[in-house]
């Protein structure tokens, strides 16, 4: 039986720690050693920012199911809904389970609704993810498209976007813009995310290249709208610029709460990601 599975009590206390990657925050729950039951309504609750402890996603750390990795890694947007992949939270999540004493290893396996990742905290305090490689095909995104093609023409309204599309164990749209400052990214992003031909709806990423190993980047994250920073969505954008001959590895990567670093040495190869996490307080919040 999995947390989801549990019937809620009717008043529960859990321990958490407020944590954020480049202003990208996240409340994280020990799963290993609390029972943590999580509805979406208790999720929109938790992330509420003014009745709740206020965050963007709610990161679970739970017991492995299967021999060959450390952890388990759950995802929830602050609308309550469980996704697959986050990169922000996969470098809160070792210096979470490395901090609180849950192993002592600064390089960890860790199982999450799409695949194993393999985050390593660095000597710096920074760490580096292991992203996997980038999927293009627009079944594995999911995008409803013919064939796949570098880039894709996007019909909003009366206008069209030419967006790439890429899945990063979650799915992205990335944009191209001349002036991210201007760029209508909640207007825009909100259509985005929504658009009909995804119909696991999106992450729409606004991407102004500065140099080839320069971008400034926005992110209007799928459930929970634009975020200071998005990993996952760094990644997206700096692959899909490399893979149009726009920049060149590796890429750093300019958010509004910070910058990432990505690696990528093209088709087949994994995304590396490399950026700071840090611990913001420790609490304890009651639910019923």
């Amino acid at each position: 039986m999995n947390s989801q599975d549990r019937t809620p009590d009717a008043r529960t206390r859990l321990r958490f720690t407020k944590m954020h990657g480049l202003g990208n925050d996240f409340v994280v729950f020990d799963g290993v050693n609390q029972t943590v039951t999580l509805t979406p309504e208790r999720c929109r609750r938790i992330a509420d920012r003014h009745f709740g402890v206020g965050c963007d996603q709610i990161l679970v750390v739970e017991k492995p199911t299967r021999p060959d990795v450390d952890f388990r890694y759950r995802i929830f947007n602050a609308d309550g809904g469980e996704v697959e992949q986050c990169g922000n939270g996969a470098r809160c999540f070792v210096r979470f389970v490395h901090d609180h004493g849950l192993t002592d290893k600064t390089a960890i396996r860790v199982e999450t609704a799409s695949g194993v990742i393999e985050p390593r905290l660095l000597a710096d305090g920074r760490v580096t993810v292991d992203m996997g490689a980038p999927r293009f095909a627009p079944a594995e995104v999911p995008f409803v498209a013919e064939a796949e093609a570098l880039t894709y023409p996007l019909k909003i309204g009366q206008h069209r976007l030419d967006i790439a599309v890429v899945s990063m164990g979650n799915p992205h749209a990335v944009l191209r813009v001349n002036d991210l400052d201007s760029a209508p990214v909640d207007i825009l992003g909100a259509v985005i995310e929504s658009h009909s031909r995804f119909p696991q709806r999106v992450n729409a990423g606004f991407m102004q290249v500065l140099t080839p190993h320069d971008i400034r980047l926005r992110v209007f994250e799928r459930g929970a709208g634009e975020t200071l920073a998005c990993g996952t969505g760094a990644c997206a954008a700096a692959v899909s610029g490399i893979r149009q001959g726009a920049l060149a590895s590796p890429v750093s990567v300019h958010t509004r709460g910070g910058d990432l670093v990505i690696e990528w040495a093209g088709a087949g190869a994994p995304v590396l990601m490399t950026g700071p996490a840090e611990t913001v307080f420790e609490g304890e919040l009651e639910l019923t």
